[in-house]
């Protein structure tokens, strides 16, 4: 079984460089674009669902990608929404470096907890599509730190629109792509 994670298109706060988070922001027209063009970074597999983040941006995305592919648009699951970014949600880098250049923003969500929602997320996507090549459309953060635990290294910033590939060996993972590009081939558990 092959998964996908997709993190969804650019909106015009990705644009303006403002911290999202559990905001739902919806695509622009470059995000649009970026749905349709993964559609191609994704030909060669087999792929027979997308589920995503219930956050519109990501939702849309994974629409698109259905469609591109004709496949099924299967449900969203709340444990993949974006992190929780408290008081830093809307806010500029700016802003962010003015008033919390810690990062530590009221409100943040713990990375523990982001990751914990992104591998109880893959337990129910495999409990529920079993060895159906799966494509999951979320958020450049749970992403980012989910595939990081999973595989026990460090992955740098996810790029809206991007693909990062993995798959089900036995009872661990084994990332293939990460940004649309290849991984030396790394055993995750």
């Amino acid at each position: 079984m092959t998964l996908a994670f997709i993190r969804h298109g650019q909106t015009d706060w990705n644009l303006a460089d403002r911290l999202q988070g559990t905001s739902d922001i919806p695509l622009n027209d470059t995000g649009r674009q970026q749905a349709r063009d993964a559609v191609a970074t994704l030909a060669g597999v087999d792929w027979e669902v997308i589920v995503s983040s219930p956050l519109i941006r990501a939702r849309e995305t994974a629409a698109i990608i259905a469609a591109g592919l004709d496949i099924e648009l299967g449900p969203s699951y709340d444990e993949l929404v974006e992190r929780a970014y408290g008081e830093g949600e809307g806010a500029t880098a700016e802003v962010i470096a003015e008033r919390w250049p810690d990062k530590n923003y009221p409100g943040l969500e713990s990375l523990d907890s982001v990751v914990a929602r992104g591998k109880a997320a893959l337990e129910r996507i495999n409990a529920d599509y079993g060895d159906r090549n799966t494509l999951i459309v979320c958020h450049g953060t749970i992403i980012r730190y989910t595939l990081s635990s999973l595989a026990g290294r460090t992955f740098e910033q996810i790029h809206n629109g991007s693909v990062a590939t993995f798959e089900k060996l036995g009872d661990g993972w084994r990332v293939l792509t990460v940004n649309d590009e290849p991984v030396t081939a790394v055993p995750v558990g």
